[in-house]
């Protein structure tokens, strides 16, 4: 076990970023054991026989009590009453963090519940697939991708330091923000994508003159990316919404403002204003690969998935 290792990891939700967190624990040798719970037997009974537990557990409390790591893998919405399952059980001195894409919420529904001694550090690795379930999860989700980790005032420096070395251990580049700037940061760079993505799949539905088999047939690139994006967890993305309402709401009011410019720039015939805008799009583009964030090689959806890695 390495020094960003613990000895016993619970993680509560054995889904995409559940197993997958499991594939690179197993890989890094960050734990002597790992916990999990979910709620349907048939999930638990496949995270053992795969192997990405060592003990699979019908309630959250069982799973984590003597772990010095929890992590929260499930949606949003329930966080605040697994917390409050966990309270009595939780070890002084552990660690309870999680993997939600809105941080503002987790503060207020989790934080209250967690008693004295423990350190409750807010988490988001910005890495996933449209895939879910135990099997989905592979080691190499995290790698080289960002983890943002929101500390309220007040934490620990050394469980922050603990919980930083983890998640770099596991591939990760980790950033420290604040709660509410990260939920208005993912508000524009996810959740709005993704809002968009599933609006622009069901217009396409709901076309009385272009039939299902048309749109399905003749999918271009883009609506290919659209579908992707809108085959994710409906649950987790509306325990989403409902959740970071107010930064995705401000957000659409300048999404929609700057999409009026663009009906106005085509009704008018102004090309000059689109090439402007889509130049500056592109450029975007370019620095997202630069970052190393996505490659340039084609991808036209016949890639396999990554292979897991043995636990």
């Amino acid at each position: 076990m390495t020094d960003a290792g613990f000895q016993r990891v619970a993680l509560i939700g054995l889904g995409l970023i559940g197993s997958s967190l499991s594939h690179a624990i197993r890989r890094r040798g960050l734990a002597r054991s790992i916990a999990g719970h979910a709620q349907s037997a048939k999930t638990r009974d496949t995270a053992l026989r795969i192997g990405i537990v060592d003990s699979a557990h019908a309630t959250a409390a069982e799973a984590a009590r003597g772990a010095d790591l929890v992590v929260l893998c499930t949606p949003i919405g329930v966080c605040g009453t697994l917390a409050q399952e966990m309270a009595p059980v939780l070890s002084a001195g552990a660690i309870v963090t999680d993997v939600g894409s809105v941080k503002g919420a987790i503060v207020r529904e989790v934080g209250p519940h967690l008693p004295r001694g423990v350190h409750f550090i807010p988490g988001h690795p910005i890495a996933g697939t449209e895939h879910s379930g135990p099997e989905s999860g592979f080691a190499e989700l995290f790698d080289g991708r960002w983890c943002i980790l929101t500390p309220p005032a007040g934490t620990d420096a050394g469980a922050l330091g603990r919980l930083t070395a983890f998640w770099e251990a596991c591939g990760s580049n980790v950033e420290i923000m604040d709660a509410d700037h990260h939920d208005l940061v993912l508000a524009i760079t996810s959740h709005v994508p993704h809002l968009i993505a599933y609006n622009i799949v069901n217009t396409a539905r709901h076309l009385e003159r272009v039939t299902d088999s048309e749109v399905i047939k003749f999918s271009a690139g883009g609506f290919r990316d659209f579908t992707r994006i809108a085959a994710s967890d409906p649950v987790m993305w509306r325990d989403v919404f409902l959740n970071n309402k107010e930064a995705v709401l401000e957000m659409l009011g300048r999404f929609s403002e700057d999409l009026t410019a663009l009906q106005r720039a085509i009704r008018f015939g102004e090309g000059e204003t689109l090439h402007k805008l889509f130049v500056e799009a592109r450029a975007t583009r370019r620095g997202i690969i630069q970052a190393g964030q996505d490659t340039a090689a084609p991808d036209f959806g016949r890639r396999p998935p990554p292979k897991p890695s043995g636990p």
